[in-house]
């Protein structure tokens, strides 16, 4: 048994008698081929739910400090996340952008599923924010469908992405998946900015119905400095 397998085995029941997460739509999600998931982030969490509520193993970007600690506690977030299909990646400086784009690139080439959040980092107050390019830019140089997911309670669960999860009442998780964006209209446009923000917000948009947040048109990233 593969480890992503056990892990589904393991913390898959957990998970459903923990939270009773609520599932829409994963049937839109292709059986085979590339399939890039692109959605809200709440959360730490979302990273731990996405891949158990998902029957084919989504690979996704990480922090390289998730998987590099020697704690016990450490030791038992690299095993999960790399498991799971979390690839480390230094984000730090201005290569880390690239670098997540190229690695996104490899997954998708490779006939598997990639998990991206396009705004780029949690949100600091539960509104949906300003997508960065990288994802249409994804989406233009492979031709994968995009599939828009919606993570919905996440931050009820686990307040300001920190800290233990919180189980009881008014804390179920729902996950919400859209149906497949083709964009292979814009084919061989991947550097036009004009048809990236475009691409991006539609995206955004899709994510926005079915997360039902409220829409930012700056991005998180300003907001948080602010």
């Amino acid at each position: 048994m593969s480890r992503f397998l056990l892990i589904k085995a393991l913390l898959g029941p957990l998970l459903r008698v923990l939270f009773r997460p609520r599932v829409h739509g994963a049937g839109r999600i292709p059986g085979s081929g590339p399939v890039i998931l692109a959605g809200n982030h709440l959360t730490f969490i979302d990273s731990m739910i996405l891949p158990l509520v998902v029957d084919r193993q989504v690979f996704f970007i990480g922090k390289d400090e998730y998987v590099t600690g020697t704690s016990l506690k450490g030791r038992l977030m690299a095993w999960f996340f790399t498991g799971a299909g979390m690839i480390p990646v230094d984000r730090d400086g201005g290569r880390g952008g690239v670098a997540a784009l190229m690695t996104g690139r490899r997954v998708l080439e490779e006939g598997r599923i990639f998990g991206i959040y396009p705004e780029g980092t949690r949100s600091p107050d539960g509104r949906l924010y300003r997508g960065r390019t990288g994802i249409a830019r994804l989406a233009l140089m492979t031709g994968a469908p995009v599939v828009p997911f919606a993570m919905i309670g996440t931050d009820r669960v686990q307040p300001g992405g920190s800290g233990l999860p919180r189980v009881g009442p008014g804390r179920r998780i729902t996950v919400r998946f859209g149906e497949p964006l083709d964009f292979s209209r814009y084919e061989g446009m991947d550097r036009d900015r004009y048809v990236l923000r475009a691409v991006t917000d539609e995206v955004m948009s899709h994510v926005m119905r079915l997360s039902g947040q409220e829409y930012v048109d700056v991005y998180a990233t300003k907001a948080k400095a602010a």
